[in-house]
């Protein structure tokens, strides 16, 4: 029996080798985290779906800035807010001021403002918007009919009030027409334009 012995411990290990062979490719070709078949893989689609989302929010059209803090307003024009109401200078250095608190306007009701300076090279018109927490846009309207979106401020809290500003080219002796609406569009408010031949002055 002894004699035998060394055959079969080879037969035997043959046999395992032979199952270890026939084992090892089927092994390598479904790994333990590959998706069963029919079913995708796992994707982060939801993902980009999310973020686009988040990214379609409109944003608000309105600057805000602290109490006194200054804004180059560009072409050496400079504007700030207080509580008060509304600072400017222009290039020459000398400051304006237009009151919030000297019952001058009715915050109670949408209303928009008007004030410009300057001279044939290109005036800087600038003014309060008030009665609203939506504000979206102020539009200046030249005699032409070029339209200038104004640039908004405000101070934080919404306070229902601010402050526009924008460059135009002069108009001779007339005046540009300004309208403020709000964030869907609606006009809100308006400043007729004039001529300066009928004396009609928004």
């Amino acid at each position: 029996m002894k004699r035998y012995l060394p055959a079969v411990a080879v037969a035997a290990a043959v046999a395992f080798a032979a199952v270890a062979a026939t084992a090892a490719p089927t092994a390598m070709a479904t790994p333990a985290f590959a998706p069963a078949p029919g079913k995708p893989a796992a994707t982060t689609a939801s993902t980009p779906t999310a973020s686009t989302s988040t990214t379609a929010v409109t944003k608000s059209p309105v600057r805000v800035v602290r109490s006194g803090e200054r804004v180059d307003a560009g072409r050496g024009w400079t504007v700030w807010l207080t509580r008060e109401g509304k600072h400017w200078a222009g290039p020459d250095g000398f400051e304006n001021f237009r009151s919030v608190v000297d019952g001058n306007i009715d915050p109670s009701e949408p209303g928009v403002s008007h004030q410009s300076e300057g001279d044939q090279n290109g005036v800087f018109h600038s003014g309060l918007y008030y009665g609203t927490r939506k504000a979206g846009k102020v539009v200046l309207t030249g005699q032409d009919g070029t339209t200038t979106t104004a640039v908004l401020l405000e101070l934080p809290g919404r306070p229902g009030w601010g402050v526009w500003y924008a460059h135009a080219a002069a108009e001779g002796k007339g005046g540009a027409a300004v309208a403020l609406y709000d964030r869907q569009g609606r006009l809100l408010a308006e400043l007729p334009g004039w001529d300066g031949r009928d004396g009609r002055n928004g």
